[in-house]
Formats: C-alpha cells, sequence, structure tokens
C-alpha cells in the first residue's frame, strides 16, 4: 500500500448525499423533549412555535437512518467540503509516539468551524418555510459567525444573543456576524423580559448559553415570522454533523485505515457527535469497537459530574425538558473561563449512549488546553479554537501513553474550528492568567437541587 498522504482528499462527487440519523441504531433511544407544564412528550405541534416545521420533524425521527440533503444544501456544502482528513506526522515525530494520528479539519471556512453544516440546513430550512428571520444563542462566537453567514445566503434575517463574556473577548467574531448581517446583543441584556430578570437576580453576570437561550427564544415567540435555532445540543444538529464523520469514514477507508480512538471535545455535542456518528453506529450494529472519549472542559464538566436527569436548556427555564447529563440550568462557569464548551448540559443522544457504556468522558483543566494548543500550533502549523484544543490535550495525552506502553494505536480527532478570534483567550494564558477554576461539589449541589423534579 502507498504511504498515507499528510493530507486525504476526497472528491466533490464524494461527499456524502444523506445525513446519518445515530438514533435509528440505538437500542435505547434518547429520551423525548418533555413539556415542562404536563410532564408529556413535547409533540410536533407544541414545538412549533419555536421550530422550523422541517427540523421538527428531524428533531423528532429517531427511525429513520439516512435523511436525504436537498440539493440547495449541498450546493452550498461545495463551497467549502469535503473537508481534508489530515495525517499529523510531525506531530507524531516530535511526541516519538508509535501511534499514528488523524485529525478531521472542519476550519476551511470563513466561520472558522464545522458549525456552518447545521447552519446551512437550518436556515434553509427556516426560508422554505417563509420566515422572515431567525433567533439564536452564541458562546464562543463560532455558531453564530457561521448561522451569520447561512442568513445572508438565504436572505433571512438574523438575531443573536452573545454570552456576555465573549460579546466582550472577542470583538472581532462579533464584527464577522455584523458584517454578514446580523444583530448582535450581549446576553444577559435589558432588551427581553428573561433578560431583565436574570440581571435583577445576578447583578455583574458574565453569562451563560442558558441566559443566551431564554433571550432567543423569546423574542423568536414573540415575533411573528421568527424562530428560534441551535447550534447544538439537538437531535437535528447531530444530524446534519454527521457529515464530517461519513466523510471521515470515507477517507479513512479508501486506505484501509481502521482507527482505534476517537476523540472529540464536547460543550453541547455538535462537534463529537458530527465525528463519531457512522462509528459509533458500527460499534452499536456489532460490526466494529472504538474507543471514544469526549473531552470537556474540567470548569463545566456535564458528562464527568454532572446528573443523568430531565432539566431545562435554558436559564430562564421556558424550553421544553431534555433528559441529558446536567449541572443544572443556573449553572454558570467562572469568569475566567476562556476555552469554550460552556454549556451546562449535554445532547441527549450522546448523555444516554455514555449513560450506557458505548463511550468515555474525560474533563481538562483549560492551561493544559491552551498547552496542547499552543504545541500544535507550534508542530502542525494551524491555530486550533480553544474548543477543539481540548481533543487535541487527550490524543496528545493518548499518544504520550502509546510511547510508554509501545502500542500502535490510530487516532483520529476533530479539529472542528480555528483561533483566529479567540487571541484574547490566549493572551492571558501567555500572560499567566488563567486560573484552572474548578467547581467544588457543593458549587454543583446548587444546580442540582434545582433540578425539575419529574416522574
Amino acid at each position: 500500500m502507498n504511504e498515507i498522504p499528510y493530507k486525504i482528499l476526497l472528491s466533490e462527487s464524494e461527499i456524502p448525499r444523506a445525513w446519518y440519523n445515530l438514533r435509528a441504531d440505538m437500542k435505547n433511544k434518547p429520551a423525548p423533549l418533555m413539556n415542562p407544564a404536563t410532564h408529556r412528550p413535547m409533540t410536533a405541534e407544541e414545538l412549533a412555535p419555536v421550530f422550523c416545521e422541517e427540523l421538527i420533524a428531524q428533531e423528532l425521527d429517531d427511525t429513520t437512518p439516512y435523511i436525504e440533503i436537498p440539493d440547495e444544501i449541498l450546493g452550498y456544502y461545495k463551497m467549502y467540503r469535503p473537508s481534508p482528513l489530515m495525517r499529523a506526522y510531525r506531530l507524531e515525530e516530535a511526541l516519538q509516539t508509535p501511534a499514528k494520528i488523524y485529525y478531521k479539519f472542519e476550519g476551511n471556512n470563513t466561520s472558522g468551524s464545522h458549525k456552518l453544516n447545521s447552519a446551512i440546513a437550518q436556515a434553509y430550512y427556516a426560508k422554505k418555510q417563509g420566515l422572515k428571520g431567525v433567533t439564536t444563542e452564541t458562546g464562543a462566537g463560532q455558531w453564530g459567525t457561521a448561522l451569520s453567514m447561512a442568513c445572508s445566503y438565504f436572505d433571512l434575517d438574523c438575531k443573536v444573543y452573545m454570552v456576555k463574556v465573549s460579546y466582550e473577548q472577542k470583538p472581532f467574531r462579533r464584527e464577522v456576524m455584523r458584517t454578514y448581517g446580523a444583530a448582535v446583543t450581549p446576553s444577559p441584556s435589558e432588551d427581553t423580559a428573561v433578560g431583565r430578570k436574570i440581571l435583577a437576580e445576578h447583578p455583574g453576570t458574565t453569562g451563560s448559553l442558558g441566559c443566551a437561550i431564554s433571550e432567543a427564544v423569546e423574542v423568536s415567540t414573540s415575533n411573528p415570522g421568527y424562530r428560534y435555532v441551535l447550534g447544538s445540543v439537538l437531535n437535528q444538529v447531530l444530524l446534519h454533523q454527521s457529515i464530517i464523520g461519513l466523510e471521515t469514514k470515507a477517507a479513512l477507508d479508501k486506505y484501509g485505515i481502521r482507527p482505534d480512538i476517537l476523540i472529540g471535545c464536547a460543550g453541547g455535542g455538535s462537534n463529537l457527535g458530527g465525528l463519531i456518528s457512522p462509528f459509533m453506529g458500527e460499534k452499536l450494529r456489532g460490526e466494529a469497537d472504538y474507543r471514544i472519549i469526549a473531552v470537556e472542559p474540567a470548569s463545566c464538566p456535564s458528562f464527568t459530574r454532572g446528573r443523568f436527569a430531565y432539566d431545562f436548556c435554558d436559564t430562564g427555564m421556558i424550553c421544553p425538558l431534555a433528559k441529558m447529563y446536567t449541572l443544572g440550568a443556573g449553572f454558570i462557569p467562572a469568569p475566567n473561563h476562556a476555552g469554550g464548551l460552556r454549556f451546562h448540559g449535554m445532547s441527549p443522544t450522546l448523555s444516554q449512549l455514555y449513560h450506557d457504556g458505548l463511550m468515555e468522558a474525560r474533563a481538562v483543566p483549560q492551561n493544559a488546553v491552551f498547552e496542547a494548543a499552543e504545541q500544535f500550533a507550534r508542530i502542525e502549523g494551524i491555530l486550533p479554537a480553544p474548543e477543539s484544543s481540548h481533543a487535541i490535550r487527550v490524543a496528545i495525552d493518548e499518544a504520550v501513553r502509546c510511547r510508554e506502553t509501545g502500542e500502535a494505536k490510530t487516532i483520529v480527532f476533530g479539529l472542528t474550528g480555528t483561533g483566529y478570534f479567540d487571541m484574547t483567550a490566549f493572551e492571558k494564558f501567555h500572560a499567566g492568567l488563567l486560573d484552572d477554576s474548578i467547581p467544588t461539589d457543593a458549587d454543583l449541589q446548587i444546580g442540582f437541587d434545582q433540578l425539575p423534579k419529574v416522574e
């Protein structure tokens, strides 16, 4: 067999024509979204005021294994897809490891991340429904950037509520959104009833994704012609992001490569879920086995220290309940937390898989994450986003373990964002101003005590 190239490229004709719905192969399906008033599963009719019709159908469908990608969406995908699968030869050499390391690079578009895969799909369905615009939240800003781009493609109004700490730390990310026509508001804000309530209860708060979600939902449901869209957590988002894993598997299959370990960062689940989908499908069907590792920040440890329970997806407690690993809807990461992945909960699909023992989770402190980011940038030449750098941290750790044991494992991780708009965080790291703030058990108990009581 020929030597594996640095960059494994698929042709345009090899872009997947259908998304893979992982839930179709799950024996234990993720629990349904729950109506917080009745504690009964949400129906399509109940979800209709919040989400687009076609996206509701995708959200509730846990039996159809493949859902065709509309030609218009494929046309936009071809502007930046297929994305390359890279062999990290230089990193392997620097680590002196027998491991083979690959990363799927999703940062080769203006949004700088994988988020565009779902943003295009959600904007397309909103336009198809005849809507005027959409609202959303964004934390690090990658989702807001991607959605603003997608809305500009389809001539949709876009209102983004950006977590206040990120709004202040990442002015250039904010301005990219505005360049593409989005209105960007720091959250919590005085613009909404829920924002004013949160500010009254938590003066000076730096915000959270839960806060921003509440504001975005309030605005969408109070303005005719608008719907709310979300960049992670939901089943529909993992569906759209499955294109990452489908392309990864096709590229590996091209050279007869079988991964041993798959690693992805985990905040809400879009990155990890997208990468692992077809591999987890094989694992569920008994066709293959893989070690799958979710990597999260120690300062927001939903998997490793959270509870598997029904909880609100938003701080204002106006959204449906989701059964997931959660720290409680009121949880707000420490103000010095700069590494992204700030959501208090985790995708219900990934939560169920983790609960069933089908994958692992690891929490890492942010200084170790930025050390890995810097090491990777100097060796491989790509400046990674802090979020993706969580996966890099554990990929390096696993490669070092292979050096110590002599095992030649094949490691694949997702590099789903670039760090060019995250330089304030890198500046603080270089200045020694990043603390590894880790919540105490008492801190987490406050959120657990507020979990809704669902029978």
